[in-house]
């Protein structure tokens, strides 16, 4: 991965690294209690991490659903009810056109209508406080700091889902395919 950020920030990631973090990531959602089956929304800044928590959940065998960073409170709380999510992986925030997105603030708003979610993960992009519920909200960094970087990924038949992938929502409630 090639990868240029909005204010500039540059990362490479070679293959062994994404996928020294896509297992250590793999390893963290198996220690945060998420099963084959399992719905996880992903809403993050165009980030590795965002990719990394996918095929994290791909190894794993949970259903992840990408909602675009840009979306606000109500379309994350349709989603949420919709996929029946119980895990979230999020940033504090992110950057769209040289402002800062609060996305661990609109995952805080979604999470007061929808309270099937027993887990955040958040990533640290633009370094504002956010708030942290405990028991429920963590550091990215600091789970994958707990685990190692080996991981087996599980076997699935080909009919296991990998996805759900919603439409937008602008001529109605948002649609999702699996």
């Amino acid at each position: 991965i090639i990868f240029e950020g909005e204010p500039g920030d540059r990362r490479m990631i070679t293959y062994g690294e994404l996928k020294r973090e896509v297992c250590r990531f793999a390893n963290v959602l198996e220690a945060g209690g998420v099963k084959p089956k399992d719905r996880v929304l992903i809403y993050m800044p165009m980030i590795p991490e965002a990719v990394i928590a996918m095929l994290a959940c791909a190894r794993i065998g949970a259903v992840h659903s990408v909602v675009f960073g840009g979306f606000a409170v109500d379309a994350l709380v349709d989603r949420l009810e919709d996929s029946g999510a119980t895990t979230v992986v999020t940033a504090d925030g992110g950057w769209r056109r040289g402002k800062i997105v609060g996305l661990k603030h609109n995952v805080d708003a979604a999470l007061e209508k929808y309270p099937g979610v027993t887990k955040v993960i958040v990533a640290k992009r633009t370094g504002q406080e956010v708030p942290m519920k405990p028991g429920r909200d963590s550091w990215w960094a600091d789970e994958c700091a707990k685990v190692g970087t080996s991981h087996t990924p599980k076997a699935f038949d080909s009919e296991h889902p990998l996805f759900i992938l919603y439409t937008s929502g602008s001529t109605g409630k948002p649609k999702g395919v699996q």
